[in-house]
C-alpha cells in the first residue's frame, strides 16, 4: 500500500482540534492569567483576545490547508513556501522535543490522576504514562478511522463533562464570588503578559492539518474544523473561568493548584474531587490520543521527501497507517517519560513554534502575490490579520527571550542544530525528492 486512506470527516477533524487543545491545564493548574489580571472583566477579556488570536492563526492555517491539502500540514506549508530546510527544522523540533515532549508531559498528568484511584509512586506514574503512550500508539496503528473515532467519542464525553460543571456552577453555585471585590488596577503590560499565557493554553490547534491526506475533501473539511474547533474551545475556556470566579473568590482562584476540583468540591462536596479526577483522566487521555494520531503524519511526509528515516515512509500493508512512524514517536516519548527529561526539553523549545507560526503568516502574504495561487478557502481581512498575527508571534518570542535568556538560547540552539544535520546528511538525498519546492 502506497497511499493513505481518506476516512476523516468534519466531526472527527473538529473533535481532533478540540480534544488536542483542551488538555489538563484549564482544570488543574493555577491560572497565570488570573495572577496577572486579577479582575473578572480583565480575565474574560484576555481569554477572549487569546481566542481571537488563535482563531486568526487557525484561519491562516485553514487557507494554507486548502492550498496544500497534503499529509504533513505545517511541515508541507513551510517546505513549499520557504524551502526544505525550514520545513525540516519544524519536523526536527517536533520529533525530538516539541511534539513528543507534550505527549510525555500530558501522559504523566494522566498517570498522576490515575494515581488518585490506584496509589502509584513516582516509578509507577512513569510506567502508567509510558503504557498509555505505547497503548494508544498501537491502537492508532490500526487505522485512522479507529483513532479518529476514539478521539470523537472521548472529546464528546469531555465536552459533556465540562457542560455539567458549567451548569452546576450556574445553578448550584453560591453566586458571583468576585462580585464583592474591588476592581483591580490592571495595566496594559499585565494584559499583554496574560495574553501570552492564554495563547499557550490554546496550543495544538494546528495539528489537524497534519492529517490532510486522510481527510475527506480536506480543502473544505480542515478549514471548517479549525474554525469550529477554536470557537468551541474559546467558549469553553471563557465559560469555565466565569464559573471559577462565580464559585470561588478571585484570590483563591489565583492560588489554586487544582482549580476545577476546588470548584467541584465547593459545589457538591468531597465527591467533586473524584468527579474532576475522572474529567482530567478523560481530558488528558483524549489529548494524548489526538497528538499521537497527528504527529506521525509529519514524519511520514518527511520520510517520503527523504528528510527522515527512509523506512518511516512505509505504510502498514493492512491498515494503511504510517505504523513505523507512529511507534517510533511512541518509543521516543516513552524515553522522555522514563528518563524524566521531557520537562526541560519541552519548556525550552516549545516557544520556538511561534517563530514558525509567524512564518506561516508571512507565507500567506507571499503566496497571494503569486498569480497562480487560488486556494478554495481564503482567510478574510488579509493582510491586516496576517500582519497582526505575525507581530503577535514576534512579541511572544521576544517576551520569552527577555524573560528567560539562558533557556531561550538553549531552545533556539536545539532547533538550529537541525541545520547541519540537514545540509550534511539529508540534503544530498533530498535534492531529487519529489515535492520539495524551494522558493
Amino acid at each position: 500500500m502506497t497511499e493513505l486512506r481518506r476516512t476523516m470527516r468534519l466531526p472527527d477533524a473538529t473533535a481532533m482540534v478540540v480534544g488536542i487543545i483542551i488538555g489538563a491545564s484549564i482544570f488543574v493548574q493555577p491560572s497565570e492569567i488570573t495572577r496577572l489580571v486579577p479582575d473578572a472583566g480583565g480575565i474574560a477579556l484576555v481569554w477572549a483576545l487569546a481566542g481571537v488570536l488563535t482563531l486568526i492563526g487557525a484561519l491562516i492555517c485553514a487557507e494554507l490547508s486548502s492550498a496544500f491539502p497534503r499529509t504533513g500540514g505545517v511541515y508541507v506549508f513551510l517546505r513549499d513556501i520557504f524551502g526544505a530546510p525550514i520545513g525540516f527544522l519544524w519536523g526536527w523540533a517536533m520529533f525530538w522535543s516539541m511534539h513528543t515532549g507534550i505527549i510525555a508531559a500530558i501522559a504523566v498528568v494522566f498517570a498522576r490522576y490515575v494515581g488518585y484511584f490506584v496509589p502509584l509512586g513516582p516509578a509507577g506514574i512513569r510506567v502508567v504514562a509510558a503504557a498509555a503512550v505505547l497503548g494508544l500508539s498501537a491502537f492508532n496503528c490500526l487505522g485512522i478511522r479507529h483513532g479518529s473515532r476514539l478521539q470523537t467519542i472521548v472529546t464528546g464525553a469531555k465536552l459533556a463533562a465540562i457542560a455539567v460543571l458549567i451548569v452546576a456552577g450556574l445553578t448550584v453555585g453560591p453566586g458571583s464570588a468576585a462580585a464583592g471585590s474591588a476592581p483591580a488596577d490592571v495595566g496594559t503590560s499585565d494584559v499583554l503578559l496574560g495574553l501570552v499565557a492564554g495563547l499557550f493554553a490554546f496550543g495544538g490547534w494546528h495539528m489537524v492539518s497534519y492529517t490532510a491526506g486522510e481527510t475527506v475533501n480536506p480543502e473544505r473539511t480542515i478549514p471548517r474544523a479549525l474554525v469550529l474547533g477554536v470557537l468551541i474551545v474559546t467558549a469553553c475556556y471563557i465559560a469555565l473561568n466565569a464559573i471559577y470566579l462565580r464559585v470561588l473568590p478571585i484570590d483563591r482562584v489565583t492560588a489554586s493548584t487544582r482549580i476545577a476540583a476546588d470548584v467541584a468540591e465547593a459545589l457538591v462536596g468531597p465527591l467533586g474531587a473524584t468527579l474532576v479526577a475522572i474529567l482530567v483522566i478523560l481530558s488528558t487521555f483524549g489529548a494524548v490520543n489526538g497528538i499521537i494520531l497527528a504527529g506521525p503524519r509529519v514524519y511520514f511526509s518527511m520520510a517520503t521527501d527523504g528528510l527522515f528515516l527512509k523506512w518511516a515512509a512505509t505504510l502498514h500493508p493492512r491498515f494503511g497507517t504510517p505504523a513505523r512512524a507512529i511507534m517510533l514517536q511512541g518509543v521516543w516519548a516513552c524515553v522522555l517519560v522514563m528518563t524524566d527529561t521531557y520537562r526541560g526539553l519541552f519548556t525550552r523549545v516549545v516557544y520556538t513554534e511561534w517563530i514558525f507560526f509567524g512564518l506561516l503568516a508571512v507565507g500567506v502574504i507571499l503566496l497571494r502575490r503569486r498569480p497562480a495561487y487560488a486556494p478554495p478557502f481564503r482567510m478574510p481581512w488579509a493582510p491586516m490579520l496576517t500582519l497582526g498575527f505575525a507581530a503577535a508571534c514576534i512579541a511572544i518570542v521576544v517576551n520569552q527571550v527577555l524573560s528567560d535568556p539562558l533557556n531561550s538560547v538553549i531552545g533556539l540552539a536545539a532547533v538550529a542544530a537541525g541545520l547541519p544535520v540537514y545540509h550534511f546528511w539529508l540534503a544530498p538525498r533530498a535534492r531529487n525528492t519529489r515535492g520539495v519546492i524551494a522558493t
